[in-house]
């Protein structure tokens, strides 16, 4: 997602937002109307939309939450193009009932993906947004690799090949990825720990090229039967040779791309935040 999308949602999600009168009088309560947020996040149908709300409701009791306190149901008088008035339903939602929605959305769809981070954040800075959604797409690409270097483990296990071999085939690609340097040369590079996963100090572009060669090897052992490690192992270099040359094309070698930040300690700081959410997202007053 680039800055100016960014921007364009942050000024779409502010300009929905009001504010109700709080218990005490003084104090000001944020909240988003559903019909609202329905349109931003793009759901087509009301229905739809009120699904994903029972299901941040679930996951509000889930977490022995008041439900009272971040969703309200409210009734709107709507116009009609006949001229006619009636009434519908809506829903107050405060910003960790927004955060639960967005959550349980498909992160898929950009305006998603933007609010899960939006109503994270206490602050409405867009850089501090922008720092989110870009550390949660790397959580997101580490989980990807995970799975899809899973997926190989198993399959090439049903070749005839044991842990060691996967070991073998994985850190030959890599030497083709990183232009002829092994998992141990680009760990020493980026000062990462024997013990620890080179995935875990990539930065997402690099975790995404590894990712792409990884599930092409996956595809491609399966849809050509291969067998054995010699076969499965020239099947990854080649589709880690080809992830080097389209990156190659514009410009990028994955050898000479920063660390990033240790993948564990941004699964730890994510942990944190979504623990603060609620206690620092405003309630709604109580009914009268």
């Amino acid at each position: 997602m680039d800055k100016q999308s960014i921007i364009q949602y942050k000024n779409t999600f502010d300009s929905i937002a009001t504010y109700i009168e709080g218990d005490n009088g003084k104090e000001k309560v944020e909240i988003w109307f559903a019909r609202e947020l329905q349109k931003v996040l793009e759901y087509a149908r009301w229905e739809n939309f009120q699904s994903a709300i029972r299901r941040a409701v679930e996951s509000c009791k889930t977490q022995g939450i008041n439900v009272d306190d971040h969703f309200r149901e409210v009734t709107k008088m709507v116009q009609l193009g006949s001229g006619s008035l009636r009434d519908i339903q809506d829903f107050m939602l405060t910003r960790y009932a927004c955060y639960l929605i967005a959550q349980n959305g498909d992160p898929k769809k950009e305006p998603i993906a933007f609010a899960q981070s939006y109503f994270a954040v206490q602050t409405r800075k867009a850089e501090i947004i922008e720092e989110r959604i870009n550390y949660i797409a790397r959580l997101e690409s580490r989980d990807r690799l995970r799975a899809s270097e899973k997926q190989l483990s198993q399959n090439i296990y049903e070749r005839g090949v044991d842990d060691k071999g996967f070991g073998r085939i994985r850190s030959k690609g890599d030497a083709v990825l990183f232009g002829g340097h092994t998992t141990e040369d680009m760990k020493k590079r980026l000062g990462v720990k024997d013990s620890r996963p080179l995935a875990d100090f990539l930065p997402t572009l690099t975790i995404a090229a590894k990712n792409l060669a990884t599930e092409m090897t996956n595809y491609n052992v399966e849809g050509k039967n291969l067998f054995g490690e010699p076969a499965i192992t020239r099947e990854h270099m080649q589709n880690n040779q080809s992830v080097r040359e389209m990156l190659g094309k514009r410009g990028i070698r994955p050898e000479e791309l920063p660390p990033a930040e240790d993948i564990k300690k941004l699964e730890r700081r994510v942990a944190s935040e979504e623990k603060k959410i609620e206690k620092t997202s405003s309630k709604l007053p109580k009914k009268k």
